[in-house]
């Protein structure tokens, strides 16, 4: 199909899945879910197609990461659909009603979007994830994703379509484009008769140029470079616990750890520690003058490293005398992510709350937190760090709009 054929077929169907009933929304979600289950073993085939490729074309490790499947994250993938159809359903429900001097009632209530795009990268896991919101939301959904990951992409969705098909709902729920060609994409952009709304989910560069090319409207899901702040009254070993699991439990995610920033009058007695913990992992430490001139093993980090998003072994690290000199330096190269403090002190951590301008702040916790589901969303369809409609993981209210509903006895305006 062209990319047009596939635009008309989204938007025809959001007329019957934008009025679909929950208990029909969510047999489809199940059914969706035991299908993926059933073909696990093609979508692994397809999967690791992929993953040879990109090991062969030098892919980083951390993306590697992202594009591998396993049993378990296939699992995962149709436990998130279970989840997702476990949750309350947004749409129909109303926000408000209130009655007017003149006698109009005038309430507000949750819909759907319409027809949902969404370009990303090479993250097979994306694909059920953004179909299962989509679809629970009363959303079409089109997706594009990164060449790396295509034989993945055409699995999952071939069996997430007979999910629907065994449901008795319409498969063009969701759509792949699977041309590989940047024109098409550009066009994809343009579909503005078609796609209500577009969501670009990857790194930066893809980003922006979903924004700067794209007429449809763009809700930007952010880069992450993520900071945590070891305050002068942290708990040593409760910092260096966060610090290992916000870094290297998995290097190619947005939520993970790019960026320390450390108190200097505990930079003595804590930096040793710092290395020796982050030395399980080999992570490489690329830190400031003075860091450096007091513990051996620190890289000397230049200016770009400070707003750098790693995806791999590698963080930046700088000290600073006081908290408000840290929350200067997070409030300038952060990406508007998800940022911590680790701290004993509760008027540093309100302060930190309060001023620092992220989607997600944590006192005392790991940034690895910042996902849909571990925010109860049952998944997300990524984590804006844009001001305007939506901030942070973005769940199946964040899939909605609303409308106003008007009752009336007659009435005309004077």
């Amino acid at each position: 199909m062209t990319i047009t054929e596939i635009g008309k077929k989204a938007k025809e169907v959001t007329a019957f899945i934008g009025i679909l009933g929950t208990e029909k929304k969510n047999e489809g979600l199940k059914a969706a879910a035991a299908a993926l289950l059933e073909g696990e073993a093609e979508i692994l085939a397809a999967n690791q197609d992929d993953v040879i490729k990109a090991v062969a074309a030098g892919m980083n490790p951390g993306l590697v990461d992202r594009l591998e499947l396993t049993p378990g994250r296939i699992e995962a993938m149709a436990d998130g659909l279970l989840s997702v159809a476990a949750l309350d359903d947004p749409v129909g429900e109303v926000l408000s009603m209130k009655v007017r001097p003149n006698g109009l009632t005038i309430g507000q209530k949750r819909v759907p979007m319409g027809v949902v795009g969404i370009i990303y990268e090479a993250r097979p896991n994306v694909t059920a994830d953004a179909f299962g919101l989509c679809f629970k939301s009363g959303n079409a959904v089109i997706l594009k994703g990164g060449s790396d990951a295509l034989e993945s992409n055409k699995a999952i969705v071939k069996w997430l379509r007979a999910g629907l098909k065994n449901s008795g709902l319409p498969e063009d729920a969701i759509q792949l484009i699977t041309d590989t060609d940047r024109e098409v994409t550009k066009e994809f952009m343009r579909m503005r008769e078609y796609v209500d709304v577009l969501i670009p989910r990857g790194g930066a560069g893809l980003i922006k140029s979903v924004v700067d090319n794209s007429n449809i409207p763009v809700i930007e899901t952010g880069t992450g470079n993520c900071h945590i702040f070891v305050d002068e009254s942290a708990d040593f070993n409760m910092a260096l616990d966060i610090i290992f699991n916000a870094k290297t439990q998995r290097i190619g995610v947005c939520n993970a750890c790019e960026a320390l920033v450390i108190h200097r009058r505990i930079a003595p007695a804590f930096l040793p520690l710092l290395k020796e913990r982050l030395s399980l992992k080999s992570v490489e430490i690329r830190a400031d003058e003075a860091a450096c001139a007091m513990t051996e093993g620190l890289v000397p980090a230049s200016e770009e490293d400070w707003g750098k998003e790693y995806l791999d072994y590698i963080l930046s690290l700088k000290l600073v005398d006081s908290l408000e000199e840290a929350i200067a330096h997070i409030n300038r190269y952060s990406t508007g992510h998800s940022e911590a403090i680790i701290t004993s002190d509760y008027d540093h951590a309100q302060k930190f709350l309060n001023e620092i301008n992220s989607a997600a702040v944590y006192v005392n916790a790991s940034t690895r937190f910042t996902d849909g589901y571990e925010f109860g969303f049952g998944a997300e369809i990524g984590i804006s760090t844009q001001k305007l409609h939506a901030r942070g993981p973005m769940g199946l209210k964040e899939l909605t709009t609303t409308k106003y509903i008007i009752y009336g006895n007659g009435q005309v305006r004077p």
